[in-house]
Parts: structure tokens; C-alpha cells; sequence
């Protein structure tokens, strides 16, 4: 067996590995197999079928020579130990390397993790010393994720998205700029915006009983939750079935439009019982969301994003519907917001958000500000 540099037709080098046992099998290198990872996510998310991404970590005790050494050894283990349809290649080049065993038909996540353990074992056991074989270490990671809310921690696993760490990584000074218009906009508008603060503060209290601020358990980016504000605008103790129960039917596309003036109508809980008078005013007017400002200073929101979900709502989501919160920090105002609001279904929210994800820029982030005080007046969609 040997291992050589070579070059595809999208100049992308890649490490191939002979055996005389096999045909060739290609490795991809990092940059590579990063991207099709993500390609194989986006096909999971269609077809609904799992993926495992396995991979073997060889650590850096070993010295340079004989870390090769041993890494010749895994690939060609590894090529025995699976299909020609699985993908493998370098998660990390020289030192983690990683294989998708793709279109998983089985439910049971846990039986396919303990099968494919036993299988790798096996065959690393078989070739590698007992000392090489304590070096390395093996990890599985299935997609996609199962999602719990109680946790402190993200829910979604960075491993299967190195793409996003990738994009996230090369953007670090716009992403630090864009934080700096965050804070900046957040203390002006907060400043600025005080005298109206107090204003709603006690149009609130004088006109229903409870808290000024409604406090809410969201889903911010990669799944964490936080804290959510708003100005009250709903009586106190509200039963959340009536919405999970439209929202199910929204995701779903089953939610029926409600004609608004002779248009062609929302996709809104209209003439919802929960809502106070004063409530009504301020969600007409989206004077309800000027708390988020603080959200904003906190760090858990942006001033432009996806809008965030309530952990009920993520549970209804079709897989490939988790992007847009796992792609970008969620906001005050956004795409959706100047381009149709309420007025759209879900799906093409959806798109809306991962295509400001996709085509992210300081400059876009200034473009959907401007707009944004032109759709709050016009109240297209707020209802």
C-alpha cells in the first residue's frame, strides 16, 4: 500500500490509498471532505435518511515518521472496513481522519454507533500494535442530532458542521465589526428611546394586571437557549396550546391565510383572545419588540437575523428547517421582516433566512436596517 499526492479536476489534492486486497480508494483532503459533509447534510435533510460520521484521531504523541506510519495503517484498515458508497477522508489533515457511512436505513441510532464500533475496532485491532492502537481514539457522530432545550450547552454537535466553523472563522473581523454595530445601535436606541420605554411601561401596567416585560424561553444560534423580552401584550397566565396547535399547522402548510383588507391575506392568529387592547396597539406598531435591544447588548441576538424560535416550535421543524438558526445569530429585524412578513408561508421564511445566512455582509446588514423603518410604519404583516 502506498500513499501519493494528486490533483482532481476541481484542483482539490487528494491522498490515495492502494491495496492490493482493493481497488483504489480516494481520501479526500480537509477542505474536501469538510464540503461534502455538508453536502450530505443538505441530502439527509431531503431524503430523511441518517448519516454516521466516524472519526479516528491518532493524537500527536506519536513522532511525525511514525504518526504516518501509523495513519497508512488506519486508511488501509479502513478501506476494508468500508463500502465503496461511504466517503472517507481528512477531518483534520495528518492527524484525524474521518468516514460517512451514508443513507443509514435503521431507526436505532444506537445499534448502528455499537455495530460500527465493534467493526472499526476489529480491524484497527487487527492492524496496528497494541501500542499503536491505545494511541488513537474513536468518536460517532450520527445526524442528525437529537435536540433537547434543558441543556446549557448548544444541542446541535459542532463536529458535523465544520463548514459552518470554517465560514464563521474566515468572516471573524466582519463578525466582530457587526457585534460593534450591535452594541452601538442597542445603547442609542435604548438611550433615544427611553421616554416612549416609560410611556408603554405605563399604558401596560394602568390597563391589565402582570409584569411589564414578557419573559420567554428562545432558541438562539446552534440551538442554545436564552432569554427572550418583550413588552407584555398578552394577559397573564395564557394557555400556549391554541398557538402550538397553529404554529404545527403553519410549519406544516396547512395554516389558512386570513384576508386583511382585500389582500391576499396572512398567515397570523387573528383576533387572538390572549391579546390586550393595548397589546393589540403595540404588536400593530411592533412596539412590543423594542426590549429586545437589551437581548441585543446581552449578546444573545443581533440587530438583523433570523427571528428566534420558541423550543416547541423547533420540535415541529422539518430537519433542513433547523438551518436557520444553527447559520445565524437571531435578530431584531431581517429579510423576512422587509420582504413579506406575515404574508409568506413558513418554508419560504425559511429560505429567507438561509439565503441572508448564505449571502451575509455588513453591507446587507445596512440595507435591511433602512428598510426596516419603512416596513414597521407601512405594518404589513404585523398583526
Amino acid at each position: 500500500m502506498t500513499l501519493r499526492h494528486s490533483t482532481n479536476g476541481t484542483n482539490l489534492s487528494v491522498l490515495e490509498v492502494r491495496s492490493a486486497a482493493s481497488a483504489d480508494r480516494t481520501v479526500l483532503n480537509e477542505e474536501a471532505f469538510h464540503r461534502m459533509i455538508s453536502l450530505e447534510r443538505k441530502r439527509s435533510e431531503r431524503s430523511r435518511k441518517p448519516f454516521l460520521l466516524t472519526l479516528v484521531d491518532t493524537g500527536t504523541s506519536l513522532p511525525a515518521q511514525k504518526n504516518g506510519k501509523v495513519l497508512q495503517k488506519i486508511l488501509a484498515a479502513l478501506s476494508t472496513a468500508t463500502r465503496e458508497t461511504d466517503v472517507t477522508g481528512w477531518y483534520k489533515n495528518s492527524s484525524v481522519i474521518g468516514v460517512m457511512f451514508t443513507e443509514i436505513t435503521t431507526d436505532d441510532k444506537y445499534s448502528i454507533v455499537s455495530t460500527m464500533l465493534e467493526r472499526i475496532s476489529s480491524t484497527l485491532r487487527e492492524n496496528l500494535t497494541s501500542e499503536q492502537f491505545s494511541q488513537i481514539s474513536l468518536s460517532f457522530h450520527v445526524f442528525p442530532e437529537e435536540w433537547t432545550h434543558e441543556l446549557s450547552h448548544r444541542p446541535s454537535n459542532p463536529v458535523l458542521y465544520p463548514d459552518l466553523s470554517r465560514r464563521e472563522e474566515s468572516k471573524r473581523l466582519c463578525t466582530a465589526v457587526k457585534r460593534t454595530m450591535d452594541v452601538v445601535g442597542s445603547l442609542m436606541a435604548l438611550t433615544i428611546l427611553s421616554p416612549l420605554f416609560l410611556l408603554i411601561a405605563l399604558a401596560i401596567k394602568l390597563t391589565s394586571e402582570g409584569p411589564i416585560f414578557f419573559r420567554q424561553q428562545r432558541v438562539g444560534q446552534h440551538g442554545r437557549s436564552f432569554i427572550f423580552l418583550k413588552f407584555r401584550s398578552m394577559k397573564m397566565h395564557n394557555d400556549t396550546t391554541v398557538h402550538k396547535e397553529w404554529f404545527n399547522k403553519f410549519v406544516s402548510g396547512k395554516a389558512e391565510r386570513k384576508p386583511v383588507n382585500g389582500s391576499a391575506g396572512v398567515f397570523k392568529m387573528m383576533d387572538d383572545p390572549r391579546i390586550t387592547p393595548v397589546g393589540r396597539w403595540l404588536r400593530r406598531t411592533s412596539l412590543d419588540e423594542l426590549p429586545q435591544f437589551i437581548n441585543v447588548l446581552r449578546g444573545d441576538m443581533a440587530l438583523v437575523g433570523p427571528r428566534p424560535p420558541i423550543p416547541y416550535e423547533v420540535e415541529a421543524y422539518q430537519t433542513w428547517h433547523r438551518r436557520r438558526i444553527l447559520e445565524a445569530k437571531p435578530g431584531i429585524t431581517g429579510l423576512w421582516q422587509v420582504n413579506g412578513r406575515s404574508r409568506v408561508t413558513f418554508d419560504e421564511m425559511v429560505r429567507l433566512d438561509l439565503r441572508y445566512a448564505r449571502t451575509w455582509s455588513l453591507w446587507l446588514d445596512i440595507k435591511i436596517l433602512l428598510q426596516t423603518p419603512k416596513a414597521v410604519l407601512l405594518g404589513e404583516g404585523a398583526y
